[in-house]
């Protein structure tokens, strides 16, 4: 039995690990020392600081989105795959986590493979120019920095750990041991707890950022995957692959509610002023799920469901929560949705198989 259901995690793992290196792009396979300029550029370098802009991972590289006039301003080539850009809460910083070619497959089914370590990388938002590349661990999924600045956090999928990254020195000070195969995350605005949803097993682990430990776990559901917070603190919420379901937690007494969605929910976001959570249901390479599920957080209910593209992945709202841009992985684009009317006003071809997204 237990062959099974390794096997099944196994397959889950692959979509969202491992998918974004399984095909070539026609970017050429420059290192992460200096940023290339894709032929498109739209807008002089100058301008871009001042823009709204939008960054995507893909295999190969980033695109970088001019979030005013929905065009691709350029691309920052990298070796091998990234899998989840942010944007520091200043704006300043862009991270990204990057598995190597060598990397790609290891490691999930019969721990024979070796394994390798991944990276962080991170670049000037305003420049888009290199800062600093840090080793981290084995198959690096979601980057996040605390609101004070202070770290940048990275979920190591195949070490079962988080490692802490000094913003001040460039340096990993901790890894933290959490569940199996942690992934997606979201860290609250105290920047003292965070939620990192374990996909190989059915719970979330919460992190305490003062003591550098594991404090407890939360069974939530079969295959979490990514998790989203409301800006008080008080609501969890989470992606359940396995179950097409948004679990809802309260947490101050841990119960959980659930909420289906879609097929194969992938990344949950929730808005700035925490009245919707946007779930991009992405289903499988065989039979992709094509669109978002918006929920409201007091009546737990689907309110809409917007057809965007193949393979929907990374989501995010814009601060002003007027649009929502949603990356589809088997199409090569992303969606641009307008709240007020739960509609796509536009769709803007990006690089090979986008996963996370990151706005500011």
């Amino acid at each position: 039995m237990k062959k099974y259901i390794l096997v099944g995690l196994f397959f889950i793992f692959s979509i969202f690990l491992a998918a974004c290196g399984n095909t070539t792009d026609n970017r050429s396979k420059e290192t992460t020392k200096e940023p290339t300029k894709n032929a498109q550029t739209t807008q002089d370098d100058s301008k871009n600081e001042k823009e709204n802009v939008a960054y995507t991972a893909e295999h190969g590289g980033i695109t970088k989105v001019d979030a005013s006039t929905n065009k691709t301003i350029k691309s920052i080539d990298i070796e091998g795959s990234v899998h989840n850009v942010q944007i520091s809460p200043d704006g300043k910083i862009l991270g990204a986590t990057v598995v190597p070619e060598t990397g790609e497959h290891g490691g999930h089914d019969s721990g024979h493979e070796e394994k390798t370590n991944g990276f962080a990388v991170f670049y000037d938002v305003g420049t888009d120019e290199f800062i600093n590349k840090v080793e981290v661990g084995s198959h690096p999924a979601h980057i996040v920095f605390t609101e004070n600045m202070k770290y940048a956090l990275v979920t190591n999928n195949q070490d079962n750990n988080v490692s802490i990254i000094d913003l001040a020195t460039y340096k990993v000070i901790q890894n933290i041991s959490t569940g199996n195969g942690p992934h997606g995350f979201r860290i609250a605005a105290d920047s003292k707890t965070a939620y990192i949803a374990n996909m190989g097993e059915d719970t979330i682990s919460i992190l305490d950022l003062d003591s550098m430990k594991e404090s407890k776990k939360i069974v939530v559901g079969n295959t979490p995957v990514t998790t989203g917070i409301t800006p008080d603190g008080k609501t969890l919420v989470v992606t359940l692959n396995a179950e097409n379901s948004l679990a809802i937690i309260n947490l101050e007494n841990e119960k959980v509610e659930k909420v289906t969605v879609g097929e194969g929910p992938a990344q949950v976001y929730v808005q700035t002023d925490g009245k919707f959570a946007f779930v991009a249901n992405q289903g499988t390479p065989e039979n992709p799920s094509d669109s978002v599920s918006k929920i409201d957080l007091e009546s737990r209910k689907v309110v809409a469901t917007i057809k965007v593209g193949k393979g929907a992945h990374g989501v995010v709202t814009s601060d002003d929560n007027r649009f929502v841009y949603v990356t589809n992985m088997y199409e090569n684009t992303v969606s641009i949705i307008k709240n007020e009317d739960n509609k796509v006003i536009a769709t803007i071809e990006v690089g090979t198989e986008p996963n996370g997204i990151t706005l500011k």
